[in-house]
């Protein structure tokens, strides 16, 4: 598939997910036996994401920030508090029965930890193969095994080893009967939450590199959520940057990289470690004081203002909203260098 022009304006019948207004919030209850509702975890609070067809949007911040949060609401294993998540045109939220079923087989999902994701008591065969025991629709129960063949080969496993469990795997191979499961729907966006964070670097390159020839061989496109900013630098066309539930940048990857414009975002970009020893210590790294604050107590206002060196009193009085600047969309009073 043709790469997307980077300036193409992006509308809800060109995008292949669009999200607008996304919040999840985790109710906080106290009592034994008449519990009632004393607060709430803001886990995602008011998310907007476009997603176009062929591309690879990389989702980064810091643990607890709501990445792994909104792909849950994404792929429908979380229901939103509020908000929008239109896939192909298709409103998710509220879909019920068939529909939904219809929805679901458009968006994959690759979970973090290839050991726990996968059922041990199950056959590899079975484990690729059960989405087409759920969506029986897609394909004749006479014909499956031949796709799962297909699948496992697919992604660089023998076909032999059908019959084989998960634990005669080693991490980067089961990592592999996960996106082979993830695909066997045909889907239109495949959501990879941090899918190489539990492997060695090694192995961490050949699963990126089989991501990318996958997305170039069938098209698809990725949502990449990740820790580690060389990873994502290196196969996302797009970044958002996540801070306490709320995206506060984003654009394409190379701007936000090579400049920029949320302080969070300088300072995610200034610890990422440098292999050359004779360079290291010459860069400006920014060192945030203090601890995320609690997403059940935001601050007022922006929420990165009690760790950012630029904050004067109106970052406590208005929260900054997403607006274009360089390029690329940023949520601050006082962007830049």
């Amino acid at each position: 598939m043709a790469p997307v022009e980077s300036n193409a304006v992006v509308t809800e019948r060109e995008s292949v997910l669009q999200v607008r207004g996304l919040v999840k919030h985790f109710p906080l209850r106290s009592g034994i036996v008449l519990k009632r509702q004393v607060g709430a975890v803001q886990a995602v609070d008011g998310v907007d994401l476009d997603v176009r067809p062929g591309e690879t949007l990389g989702v980064v911040g810091e643990s607890g920030c709501g990445k792994s949060t909104m792909a849950r609401l994404l792929v429908g294993l979380e229901k939103p508090t509020a908000g929008s998540i239109s896939v192909t045109g298709r409103e998710l939220v509220g879909a019920r029965g068939a529909k939904l079923k219809a929805l679901r087989r458009d968006v994959q999902m690759i979970f973090q930890d290839p050991y726990s994701s996968l059922n041990p008591r199950m056959t590899v065969g079975d484990i690729i193969g059960e989405p087409f025991e759920i969506h029986t629709e897609v394909l004749d129960k006479s014909k499956r095994a031949e796709r799962v063949r297909e699948l496992m080969a697919l992604v660089g496993l023998s076909p032999e080893h059908i019959d084989r469990y998960p634990h005669q795997f080693s991490g980067g191979q089961r990592q592999r009967i996960g996106i082979a499961r993830g695909l066997a729907l045909d889907p239109k966006l495949l959501i990879c939450d941090e899918p190489v964070s539990a492997l060695d670097v090694s192995v961490q390159a050949q699963v990126i590199n089989l991501l990318q020839d996958l997305q170039h061989q069938l098209g698809i496109s990725l949502i990449f959520i990740a820790h580690d900013l060389s990873v994502v630098r290196h196969i996302a066309d797009r970044v958002a940057v996540m801070y306490l539930g709320r995206v506060v940048e984003i654009g394409e990857q190379v701007k936000v990289y090579d400049n920029p414009q949320h302080p969070y975002t300088r300072a995610l970009l200034s610890a990422v470690p440098v292999p050359d020893p004779k360079l290291r210590g010459l860069g400006n790294q920014i060192v945030l004081e203090g601890d995320p604050p609690s997403p059940a107590n935001p601050p007022s206002g922006c929420r990165f203002r009690t760790r950012c060196w630029k904050a004067q009193d109106v970052c406590a009085e208005k929260d900054p909203q997403l607006r274009d600047l360089e390029g690329v969309k940023v949520a601050c009073h006082f962007p830049g260098a």
